[in-house]
């Protein structure tokens, strides 16, 4: 009999260990994501600035060099990461009453 027991324990032992693991990790990056979101707020000013249209004008222009990353002048990639964004603070924000 004790050994099922000890059994049951291990397993049991091993189950709350990873799920303190997992629920360190998502608290460190919902922290994470918090203390981003004034960059985001910084790339969304960007994003509706005439800077980004400037920038936008000089890529198509050819006048930026071919090596240099510029996925923030694609339309589509701020966008969608700016409503990703906001779908997941909402989502945090509704689960957190449920749960908080």
């Amino acid at each position: 009999m004790g050994i099922k027991a000890e059994k049951r324990i291990s397993e049991m032992e091993a189950i709350l260990d990873t799920a303190n693991k997992k629920l360190e990790a998502f608290e460190k990056a919902l922290s994470e994501l918090e203390e981003y979101q004034s960059e985001i707020k910084r790339l969304e000013a960007y994003y509706t600035s005439d800077d980004w249209k400037k920038d936008y004008a000089l890529d198509e222009a050819g006048e930026l060099p071919p090596d240099l990353k510029r996925g923030v002048l694609s339309e589509d990639g701020i966008y969608n990461m700016l409503e990703r964004n906001k779908e997941f603070l909402s989502w945090v924000g509704e689960n957190c009453k449920r749960f908080c």
